[in-house]
């Protein structure tokens, strides 16, 4: 398990005492722009090889997220051939000018792709954890990062979910233990299902998480049909605004939301630990 870490302030709260953050979870497709069904098959080998345009999306995906406060981002790549080498997380932090950013490679296959997940933003994190998610076929994963107060943070969970029902099911399983034990938490990603799923919908009532509902689809991104790009929170932290943004980089739509913390959390709170990289099983 790895987690790799590199702030400005965020958005001005209504009350003195409560900040407000502006989050975004997006599956960019490793920089693949696809605007047709027919893109899976014509445009398949962007997945294992190297081409111009992947970094002209990725500059256009940086321009686009630096308006928020974190980001998680789902179906990355942390520096393979396909890439030329570039770890996507660490190259659009730098584009976006966030100053922190963590990652969790969970599939290599070899030279040609790194597949990982990636959490950027405006805050130091003190504690980050990389989960192998359950499931017969390896290569899923959660990145729990924890901000703010040691003793009462503020949890982000980033997913990306199996394709499979039963598997899902088992991995939302294991998310609800992790969000469990925690009073302000975020889970976020790409679900690979509606909110009406059973097994998201076990979630919710195995934990106190709510849905953020944005009332659109995500997927595809050119004529979106699908929602299986979600953000749950906790009811401690009150849902300003959550809504799907119609950029077309992927295949899936970013979904945000406006976060108001509860009086006391604050994300640059003095627990937080020196800014470095983060091991831990």
């Amino acid at each position: 398990m790895t987690d790799t870490g590199m702030v400005n302030s965020a958005h001005a709260s209504p009350h003195p005492s409560r900040q407000l953050i502006r989050l975004l979870s997006y599956n960019i497709q490793v920089g693949i722009t696809t605007s047709r069904y027919r893109h899976y098959l014509t445009h398949s080998w962007k997945h294992v090889l190297p081409y111009p345009e992947r970094m002209a999306t990725l500059r256009s995906i940086a321009r686009f997220i630096a308006d928020f406060d974190l980001v998680g981002l789902q179906e990355i790549d942390a520096g393979s051939l396909r890439t030329g080498f570039v770890d996507q997380a660490e190259f659009l932090a730098n584009k976006a000018m966030f100053p922190h950013w963590y990652s969790q490679t969970n599939r290599r296959l070899g030279h040609f792709a790194r597949h990982a997940l990636g959490l950027m933003g405006r805050f130091s994190a003190h504690r980050v954890i990389a989960h192998r998610l359950p499931g017969p076929i390896p290569g899923r994963g959660a990145l729990e990062v924890h901000f703010g107060s040691v003793h009462e943070p503020l949890v982000i969970i980033l997913v990306h979910l199996s394709l499979g029902r039963r598997t899902r099911r088992l991995q939302l399983e294991y998310v609800a233990r992790l969000a469990n034990p925690h009073r302000h938490v975020v889970v976020m990603g790409d679900l690979n299902c509606a909110p009406e799923a059973g097994e998201l919908l076990a979630l919710t009532q195995n934990t106190d998480l709510r849905i953020a509902e944005h009332g659109v689809a995500t997927y595809p991104s050119w004529r979106p049909v699908q929602s299986f790009d979600h953000i749950l929170a906790s009811p401690s932290l009150e849902v300003r605004e959550s809504r799907a943004y119609p950029v077309n980089y992927s295949d899936h739509l970013p979904v945000g939301l406006e976060l108001t913390l509860p009086a006391g959390l604050n994300l640059y709170d003095d627990d937080a630990a020196p800014l470095g990289r983060v091991l831990e099983h």
